[in-house]
C-alpha cells in the first residue's frame, strides 16, 4: 500500500463507516487480521452497532505494515457485494455514494411511517439486488422472529448502510409494484413532486402531433468517444485532461474568440464536451481579481441532472464550483445566494425566467456565459425565450451593464415553414436573432474524421398496402352512422354541426372535429332548463360513443383487430358499471348485436394487418442478418406501444426479441404514465441487453437518454425535420438503418419532404457561413428591433380576478353543482367546496386506488347525484382531520348567473376567478 493510498483511505473513511457492516467481510480478512481483532470488531458490533464496529475496523487496517492488505480489502468488498464501495475505493470517486444522502436524510425522517407501513417480505424480493446478501437474511430473520414492524426497521437499517446508487429508485418501483401506501412518501424526483388530483385523465390517445419541445440525448456516454475508455470518462480525474478531436476544437474555436455562436452538429458527436471546452477557456481568460460565472440551460430534468453530473466532474478537479437549480430543488435553495457563490450553475430555465421576473436576480448581467442546450426551442413562449427577451430588451437599451457571451447546441436548427432557401435562410436567421449568435458553427474542414465517429444510418421508406377489404372497419362504420344519426335527431338546432363534409371516420381528423362538437354541446343553452340538460346530457354520450368507435378504428388501422375490439370491448363494461341510463343501454344494444360478427372477423387469420406482416418480416430479415441486433420502434400511441409488445409476445416466430416498452409521464386514457424511475429502469435493462428491442412513443421531449442500437423503425411515425433528425439519430451504431413503415402515402410523403428539409437547412447555413460577419449582424441587429418593436406594442395583459359569483354546472348534465364563492384553494392546486349545500349534489364511491400524498388521503371518486348521470367531478379526501370533496374543473361548465353567458376551463389555472384560501376555521362554523 503506498502512503498515497493510506493517506486517501483515512481522508475518506466517514464514506466507509457509512455503509461497511465490517462482519460482512471480516472472513475474507483473516490473513491480515489476527483472531482477537477480528473477535473485537465482532463485538463492536453487537455493543455499538455497525458504524462503530467499522470505525475500530479501519483503525486496524490503517496500523497495518504487511503487505498486500489494500488490495485483499478490495477484493474482499468486492466478493461481498459492496460494489458501490468497491467502485469508489478503486477509483478515490466517492460521488455516487454522496448522491446517496438525500435519500439517507429523507428515509430517516420517514422512518416511523416506513416502519408502521412496510411489510419487508413483500418487497424483499425487488429489492434484494441493492442490499448485501447477509443483510437479506436477517431481515428475513427478524421477520420470522420479532414480526414485519421490527423486520422493516431492520430494513431501513440495512437501506441506509447501502451503497448501490440504484437503491432509491428500486425501493420506488418496488413501492410502486406493491401498491405501498408509503409510495406517495417516497419522492426521488421532481416528476413525482406534482400531484394534482384536479387532473383530468384525458380519453385522447398521446398522439405525436402536439407541439413538442425537442429533446437531444444528452451526452455524457459521448465523452467516452475521445481519448479515455468509457470506464475511466465516468472519473474524469483519472483521465486528465480530455483530449478533443479536431473536429470538436473546429466547433469550439468561434466561441473561443468570445462570439456568440449556435453550434449545429448531428446527435451522438460530443456537443457537450465541446461546451466543456468552451467553458473552460471562458473561465481561464479572466485576469487575476475577476470571475467568469456560467450558466448551462437544461430543458428538462433528467437532461439537468446528466450535464450537472457532467460539469461537476469535469470542473470540480480544476478547483472550480459546480451547482444545480431544478424546480425540485428552487424552493429550498436561495437562488441568488447560490448563483453569487459558484463558478458554474446548471439550471432548467424557468428558474431564471422567474427569478428575473420577481427581481430575485436584478438581471443577466450576473452572468459572463449562458449556454443553452437545444437551442432550437428559442421561440415563441418557451422560457429559453422569456430570457433572451430579458437579454435583448437590456442589449437594445440604454443600459450599460455588460452582457453574457450566448452559446447554443442543437443538432438541428430546422427551417419552419420554409418553402425555399430564402424561407429557410430567414428561418435561421430569426434564431440566431433570438440568440444574439453572430456565428453558426458546424463541421466544415474536418468531415471526414465526424462521419467515423457519428454513422448516418440508411434511411429506408416501406409503402405497405392496406387491407382490400376490412369488414370490421364497415361494421363499426356502420354503428358511427347510426350513432350520428341518434345525435342529430336529439336536436335540430345543434343538428347543424353535423353537416360538415368530408368527415371520414377513423382518422385524427375525425377525433377533432368529434372533440369540437363535444365542447359546442356542452355549450349549449336554451331557455328550457330541463330541455337543455335532456339534450346537453344525450349529445355528451353521443359523443363520447362517437369518439371511442373512432379510437378503435385507429388502433385497427396499425394494430390486430382483436385489440381493437378489446378496448371498445373495455369502454362499453365501463358503461355498463356507470349511470347506464336509457341511451347508454340502447348503444350498448346495438353494439352487442355487432358484437358476434366483431369477434368473428377479428380472429380470422386472413384479416391480419399488413403492416404487421410486413414489421414481422422486417425484424426476423434484419435479426437474421445479425442476431444482436438492437432495435428502437416508434408508435404513435401509448395503446399501440401495449398492442405491439402483446402482439411480439404472442407470435412464436418472433420469439428471439425481448421487448421493452417505453411510454410518456403524463396521464392518457385513464392511465398513468410511466414515472421517471420505471423509464430509467427500463432504458437501464435495454442498455444492458437485458431487452432487444424497445417499443416507444415521443419520448424525446421528455429527456430521455435512449442507447446507442442499429435498428430504427419508424411505425406510421413522423414529425418535422427536427424529429426526423432526432429519431434517426438514435441509430448510431455502424452499419445501422433507419426504416418508415406506413399504409398512408402522405405519410410517405411528409418523410421525403422532411429530407428534403433537411438538405434545405444545410444549405441555408452554408449559404449564411458566407456572408461577412458585419453583414450578417446587420441582419440579425434589424430582426431584433423588428420583433423588440412588436414586443414592445402588444398590451400588456394584467391577470384581473373576476369577483362576481359564478354558478358550477355539471358538464354533463347542466345541473346545478356549487357557486365559486364556496369554492376554496388548498396548498395552491387544490380546490375543494365548503357549506353543505355541495353535499346533495355527489354521491360517493370507494375509489379504485386509494392513496395517500402529502397531507391528503385519497378515499372515495365522487360524481354527480342526478339520476342516470353519475359523471365524474372528483375525488373525496381526508385532509389532514378534514373530510372534503376535491373538484376538478373541467368536468363542469361556469355560467355567469347575470348574463347566463356559459364558458368551459381545461384547468383551473386558466379560470380567472377570486380564488380564497381554504381556512380551517370555516370548516368549524
Amino acid at each position: 500500500m503506498t502512503a498515497e493510498q493510506r493517506h486517501n483511505l483515512q481522508a475518506y473513511s466517514d464514506y466507509v463507516r457509512k455503509s461497511l457492516d465490517p462482519t460482512h467481510i471480516l472472513s475474507y480478512m483473516t490473513p491480515w487480521l489476527p483472531e482477537n481483532e477480528v473477535q473485537s470488531i465482532q463485538a463492536e458490533k453487537n455493543n455499538k452497532g455497525p458504524m462503530e464496529a467499522a470505525s475500530l475496523f479501519l483503525r486496524l487496517l490503517l496500523e497495518l505494515q504487511v503487505e498486500g492488505w489494500f488490495r485483499g480489502f478490495l477484493d474482499a468488498l468486492n466478493h461481498a457485494g459492496y460494489s458501490g464501495l468497491y467502485e469508489a475505493i478503486e477509483n478515490w470517486d466517492f460521488q455516487n455514494l454522496e448522491k446517496l444522502e438525500d435519500y439517507r436524510t429523507l428515509l430517516r425522517r420517514l422512518e416511523p411511517e416506513f416502519k408502521a407501513r412496510i411489510i419487508p417480505t413483500e418487497i424483499l424480493p425487488e429489492i434484494a439486488d441493492c442490499l448485501i446478501t447477509q443483510d437479506c437474511e436477517e431481515i428475513w430473520q427478524v421477520c420470522t422472529t420479532k414480526g414485519p414492524m421490527a423486520g422493516a426497521e431492520k430494513l431501513a437499517e440495512c437501506l441506509l448502510r447501502s451503497d448501490k446508487g440504484s437503491w432509491p429508485k428500486t425501493l420506488k418501483l418496488a413501492l410502486e409494484k406493491d401498491g405501498n401506501i408509503f409510495n406517495d412518501l417516497w419522492i426521488i424526483d421532481e416528476g413525482m413532486k406534482d400531484v394534482e388530483s384536479e387532473e383530468l385523465e384525458d380519453n385522447r390517445m398521446e398522439h405525436s402531433d402536439i407541439q413538442i419541445f425537442y429533446q437531444e440525448d444528452p451526452e455524457d456516454q459521448n465523452l467516452s468517444q475521445n481519448s479515455c475508455p468509457p470506464s475511466e470518462v465516468s472519473h474524469t480525474n483519472l483521465c486528465s485532461p480530455l483530449k478533443a478531436r479536431n473536429y470538436q476544437l473546429e466547433l469550439a474555436l468561434p466561441a473561443k474568440e468570445g462570439k456568440n455562436t449556435i453550434i449545429c452538429a448531428p446527435t451522438g458527436c460530443g456537443k457537450t464536451f465541446v461546451s466543456l471546452l468552451i467553458c473552460e477557456h471562458h473561465l481561464l481568460k479572466f485576469p487575476q481579481g475577476r470571475k467568469g460565472k456560467v450558466v448551462f440551460f437544461a430543458n428538462h430534468v433528467p437532461v439537468y441532472e446528466q450535464q450537472k453530473t457532467v460539469f461537476s466532474r469535469y470542473f470540480e478537479r480544476l478547483g472550480y464550483s459546480v451547482t444545480g437549480i431544478s424546480g425540485a430543488t428552487a424552493e429550498k435553495v436561495p437562488v441568488a445566494e447560490t448563483i453569487e457563490n459558484n463558478d458554474i450553475i446548471v439550471l432548467t430555465p424557468q428558474i431564471l425566467v422567474n427569478n428575473l421576473k420577481n427581481g430575485t436576480i436584478p438581471s443577466l448581467s450576473v452572468f459572463t456565459l449562458m449556454i443553452f442546450d437545444e437551442c432550437h426551442n428559442t421561440s415563441k413562449h418557451h422560457p429559453y425565450n422569456m430570457i433572451m427577451f430579458n437579454y435583448l430588451d437590456q442589449k437594445l437599451g440604454e443600459s450599460s451593464d455588460p452582457l453574457p457571451q450566448v452559446i447554443g447546441l442543437t443538432a438541428s436548427v430546422g427551417v419552419g415553414d420554409a418553402k425555399n432557401i430564402e424561407e429557410a435562410m430567414a428561418y435561421i436567421c430569426k434564431l440566431c436573432a433570438s440568440l444574439d449568435a453572430s456565428v453558426i458553427a458546424t463541421v466544415k474542414e474536418n468531415l471526414e474524421e465526424l462521419e467515423q465517429v457519428v454513422y448516418k444510418p440508411q434511411k429506408i421508406s416501406r409503402k405497405v398496402e392496406p387491407r382490400t377489404t376490412n369488414k370490421f372497419k364497415l361494421i363499426l362504420c356502420e354503428l358511427m352512422k347510426e350513432t350520428e344519426y341518434l345525435a342529430k335527431s336529439i336536436s335540430e338546432e345543434l343538428g347543424y354541426l353535423f353537416q360538415i363534409q368530408d368527415r371520414v371516420f377513423g382518422t385524427q381528423k375525425y377525433e377533432q372535429w368529434i372533440v369540437a362538437v363535444h365542447k359546442a354541446c356542452r355549450l349549449f343553452q336554451m331557455p328550457d332548463k330541463e330541455e337543455e340538460s335532456r339534450i346537453c346530457k344525450a349529445m355528451y354520450l353521443y359523443t363520447s360513443h362517437l369518439r371511442k368507435y373512432n379510437d378503435t378504428l385507429i388502433i385497427s388501422e396499425d394494430a390486430q383487430m382483436k385489440d381493437a375490439l378489446n378496448y371498445l370491448k373495455d369502454f362499453f363494461s365501463n358503461v355498463r358499471t356507470a349511470a347506464f341510463d336509457d341511451i347508454e343501454q340502447d348503444l350498448t344494444r346495438r353494439f352487442e348485436e355487432k358484437l358476434p360478427e366483431l369477434e368473428r372477423v377479428s380472429m380470422d387469420p386472413s384479416n391480419e394487418n399488413p403492416k404487421l406482416r410486413e414489421l414481422h418480416l422486417i425484424l426476423q430479415e434484419e435479426y437474421h442478418l445479425n442476431p444482436e441486433t438492437r432495435t428502437i420502434l416508434f408508435v404513435k400511441t401509448r395503446a399501440l406501444v401495449d398492442a405491439l409488445k402483446k402482439w411480439i409476445e404472442e407470435n412464436s416466430a418472433l420469439n428471439f426479441l425481448k421487448p421493452g416498452i417505453l411510454t410518456g409521464r403524463g396521464k392518457t386514457s385513464n392511465k398513468t404514465g410511466m414515472t421517471l424511475p420505471a423509464q430509467k429502469c427500463v432504458l437501464d435493462t435495454f442498455r444492458s441487453n437485458g431487452d432487444n428491442i424497445l417499443i416507444a412513443t415521443s419520448v424525446a421531449d421528455e429527456g430521455i437518454d435512449i442507447a446507442q442500437c442499429n435498428l430504427v423503425i419508424l411505425y406510421e411515425y413522423v414529425g418535422n425535420v427536427i424529429r426526423m433528425i432526432q429519431t434517426r439519430g438514435r441509430g448510431r451504431a455502424k452499419g445501422s438503418k433507419c426504416y418508415l413503415l406506413s399504409s398512408n402515402a402522405d405519410v410517405i410523403e411528409k418523410e421525403h419532404i422532411n429530407i428534403i428539409k433537411e438538405k434545405m437547412m444545410n444549405d441555408s447555413i452554408s449559404r449564411l457561413q458566407t456572408w461577412d460577419e458585419v453583414t450578417f449582424q446587420k441582419r440579425i441587429y434589424h430582426i431584433q428591433n423588428q420583433e423588440k418593436f412588436i414586443r414592445d406594442s402588444q398590451p400588456k395583459s394584467k391577470f384581473v380576478p373576476d369577483k362576481e359569483n359564478k354558478r358550477l354546472l355539471c358538464a354533463k348534465c347542466k345541473v346545478l353543482a356549487c357557486y365559486t364563492a364556496d369554492i376554496r384553494v388548498i396548498e395552491e392546486s387544490h380546490y375543494t367546496v365548503i357549506g353543505d349545500a355541495f353535499k346533495e349534489h355527489f354521491v360517493s364511491k370507494p375509489h379504485p386506488k386509494p392513496l395517500s400524498y402529502g397531507n391528503f388521503e385519497k378515499k372515495e371518486k365522487i360524481f354527480c347525484a342526478r339520476q342516470n348521470c353519475g359523471h365524474d367531478w372528483g375525488i373525496h379526501v381526508r385532509y389532514k382531520t378534514f373530510e372534503i370533496p376535491v373538484i376538478k374543473i373541467e368536468s363542469f361548465v361556469v355560467e355567469d348567473i347575470v348574463t347566463g353567458l356559459q364558458k368551459q376551463y381545461p384547468r383551473w389555472k386558466a379560470f380567472p376567478f377570486k380564488k380564497i384560501e381554504f381556512d380551517a376555521t370555516e370548516m368549524s362554523k
